[in-house]
């Protein structure tokens, strides 16, 4: 089948329109029929049912879309394999929860290329039930997860017995208020938890989905929050954040995902940086030191040129 058929097909499912699909594609509205119409024709079976409305999916292309998304995601599996570099062995996917991800991918990162540089490897950041469906179709070899869902054929590892715990910017806080109080979505067992411990921060002046986030501002303009204790310990020892004494702290573990049929010949090396990066000792970071009046970013150890850097 060709790929573009099932990511066509796709595509209207998004946005319940032949146009807006044609639009996202960048080709015509009379390709994206004709599309459709190969389809149909090849599984012998009507897709959609078309309106002024926009498109809707029949019974049939229910069933389908799951298929559909198996494909597609297999097909950029077995594209990235084959673009493995000179050199490498195979190629390592791994897939972050936005929350976990600091600092624990950069520690991996170090860590592999340290021990394991036969390998590739690829991480991206994302959503966690967005990541475990990528998993358990394939396209992703280890999804690092807070709370994740059992599922047949998958193995759910546990990797950092992580707290959250409440600091602040003045050491004599003993209870958060509500007006500089920023509160971190950690997920719906915090949540839970949280509410029952401080009904009177039920709301507040800010709340945020991305603890990074909620930590830079906490540290830019004052306050207090919860945070994962691993991530604001150097914060603690330098003094620019203190720990809440007597205040409740929360569970917060983190786990590795992986398929149970997996190839462990390249999974096994993955899986050992996680653990190593997980345990907080990580093989250190080099710095560059600060950059003198006239001394050119190529003498310090920088390329002359600016990266981009993706969260």
């Amino acid at each position: 089948m060709d790929i573009n058929l099932a990511r066509t097909f796709l595509e209207i499912v998004a946005c319940h329109s032949f146009v807006q699909a044609a639009e996202r594609l960048h080709v015509t509205q009379t390709a994206v029929s004709a599309r459709v119409k190969t389809l149909e024709d090849m599984l012998g079976r009507q897709l959609f049912v078309r309106s002024k409305a926009g498109a809707s999916l029949t019974p049939a292309g229910e069933q389908f879309v799951r298929h559909a998304m198996t494909l597609v995601q297999v097909w950029e599996r077995a594209r990235q394999q084959m673009a493995v570099p000179p050199g490498r062995r195979a190629l390592v996917t791994v897939g972050c929860e936005i929350s976990l991800w600091q600092p624990l991918l950069l520690d991996w990162l170090l860590w592999m290329r340290a021990n394991a540089p036969d390998l590739a490897l690829r991480t991206e950041v994302g959503v966690a039930e967005d990541l475990l469906e990528r998993v358990a179709h394939g396209t992703l070899d280890i999804v690092i997860a807070y709370a994740p869902r059992q599922r047949p054929g998958l193995r759910i590892e546990l990797l950092i017995e992580e707290k959250l715990v409440l600091v602040s910017t003045t050491p004599a806080r003993k209870v958060p208020q509500a007006a500089d109080y920023v509160y971190v979505d950690w997920g719906r067992e915090f949540a839970a938890q949280h509410s029952l411990a401080y009904p009177e921060l039920s709301s507040v002046g800010l709340s945020s989905s991305l603890g990074p986030l909620g930590l830079e501002y906490l540290l830019a303009v004052g306050g207090a929050g919860y945070f994962r204790q691993n991530v604001v310990r150097p914060h603690i020892a330098h003094g620019r954040l203190h720990r809440v004494a007597g205040a409740a702290e929360f569970l917060y573990p983190a786990y590795a995902v992986y398929a149970a049929d997996a190839d462990m010949t390249v999974l096994t090396p993955a899986l050992a940086g996680l653990r190593q990066a997980a345990s907080g000792t990580p093989k250190k970071r080099k710095t560059v030191p600060p950059a003198r009046s006239g001394t050119p970013a190529s003498k310090r150890g920088l390329a002359s040129s600016p990266t981009k850097r993706k969260l």
